[in-house]
């Protein structure tokens, strides 16, 4: 399948800045100076582009008088504490899966000894390994490929891949009837059957590189998050349509270091534990805008470090830990307290990309996107508990199994 030139340049720089052995290039980082910290009640003084950004109007997006979360107190993360493990995936084996995007295989480690135990080919380009709603199946997204790669968690089989265009990044509904197909290159969303992958429905996006999202508390609207526009959009998952769009700074085209600041490239996103704040990872600009999931506007926008990528929810609920890939640094914002509380840097530098953590909430894992390694990393002080040599250019590596009820997707966003 033909690749457009943001793809293959993409591609073409993660191979450069992996061969080069570091992630100067594509990291977003040292130029971008750190936006200044605002009280919740407004947009920080360096966010002037996104407070202004005009939002597609709709009525049915969200309004302070119609917020989309319950009126009572949630913890949409109560399930994925220690011990509570979906019973349907309990006693599959524990793994890591690895996608090495620019060796076109996944490295699997036995996270007791820390050891890969096998690795395998897939697809061109595999960028993550994403958990299905029902946990039966671990799919590989491979990107440049056009295919889904099965793998069986309990056996570890390796099915036959399906077709899919563009499969970038791979979520399913909270309800579990739909696979969402983020095919960034073609800037749409696909609605596919979470089972055979057959397109059911697909849905513009009206913005460039359409790639990660979360879900609201009650699912009925979710934030996309579009790294080659600089934007974020609002989508309604009844209508399944966009109805809303916010620019968050200058776009570029490329994942390259930006030239100066106002620039943004929003990646990962998740759902604060109460259902009320959006996160949302900007390498461009180092850190992590706080977005309304009432309103869908900024409130905050808090600096964490250079190119600032990929989330992962402690077991607490509580605790969000960031990567800040052109640094080598691990963040922990108090989602209770929306303020960062530590920040770990990895010896000797790195590249800490998307990862999952061990379902007991002990250690964090990390792909080392430009460093052809995978980092354990204590949750509790940082601590780098294992370097792992893996393929090239490492990406979102997938923890399975998970405490949760069901998948959202990525590389295990549970609920």
């Amino acid at each position: 399948m033909a690749r457009s030139p943001i793809l293959t340049r993409r591609r073409a720089l993660t191979a450069f800045a992996a061969l080069a052995g570091g992630p100067s290039l594509l990291a977003a980082c040292t130029s971008a100076r750190p936006r200044p910290a605002a009280p919740m009640t407004r947009t920080p003084a360096g966010a002037a582009a996104a407070s202004q950004a005009p939002v597609t109007p709709a009525a049915s997006a969200p309004t302070a008088d119609a917020p989309t979360a319950s009126a009572r107190p949630v913890n949409v993360y109560a399930n994925i504490a220690p011990g509570m493990v979906n019973p349907a995936w309990a006693h599959d084996p524990l793994r890591v899966y690895v996608p090495n995007s620019l060796s076109n295989t996944v490295s699997e480690i036995d996270p007791r000894t820390r050891r890969v135990i096998r690795t395998f080919p897939v697809g061109a380009e595999p960028n993550h390994v994403t958990p299905s709603w029902d946990g039966s199946v671990l799919w590989v997204n491979n990107t440049a490929g056009g295919s889904l790669t099965p793998i069986d968690p309990r056996t570890g089989r390796v099915g036959r891949p399906l077709q899919v265009a563009d499969p970038y990044n791979l979520y399913f509904t909270p309800d579990g009837q739909y696979a969402m197909v983020m095919a960034e290159d073609l800037n749409r969303i696909v609605f596919r059957d979470p089972h055979t992958m057959r397109p059911r429905y697909s849905m513009a996006v009206p913005a460039a590189g359409v790639n990660h999202l979360d879900f609201t508390a009650d699912g009925n609207y979710a934030l996309a998050s579009c790294e080659f526009s600089a934007s974020v959009v609002w989508i309604d998952m009844r209508a399944r349509k966009v109805v809303g769009k916010r620019t968050l700074g200058k776009a570029m085209s490329s994942p390259v270091m930006p030239p100066g600041p106002g620039y943004s490239m929003p990646q990962d996103v998740r759902l604060s534990a109460d259902g009320e704040i959006f996160y949302v990872a900007d390498m461009a600009a180092n850190g992590v805008w706080l977005i309304s999931a009432s309103q869908f506007k900024p409130v905050h926008f808090m600096p964490t470090g250079a190119g600032t990528h990929g989330f992962q929810v402690g077991r607490d609920g509580r605790h969000l830990f960031v990567s800040n890939r052109g640094e080598g640094s691990v963040s922990v914002l108090d989602m209770t307290l929306n303020r960062a509380v530590h920040k770990w840097r990895i010896p000797g530098g790195g590249s800490p990309d998307m990862g999952g953590i061990s379902p007991d909430g002990t250690v964090m894992w990390w792909g080392g996107r430009y460093n052809g390694v995978v980092y354990a990393m204590s949750t509790s002080d940082g601590r780098l508990l294992a370097k792992i040599p893996v393929g090239s250019g490492p990406h979102g590596l997938c923890v399975f199994p998970q405490p949760g009820r069901y998948s959202l997707g990525h590389t295990g966003n549970f609920r």
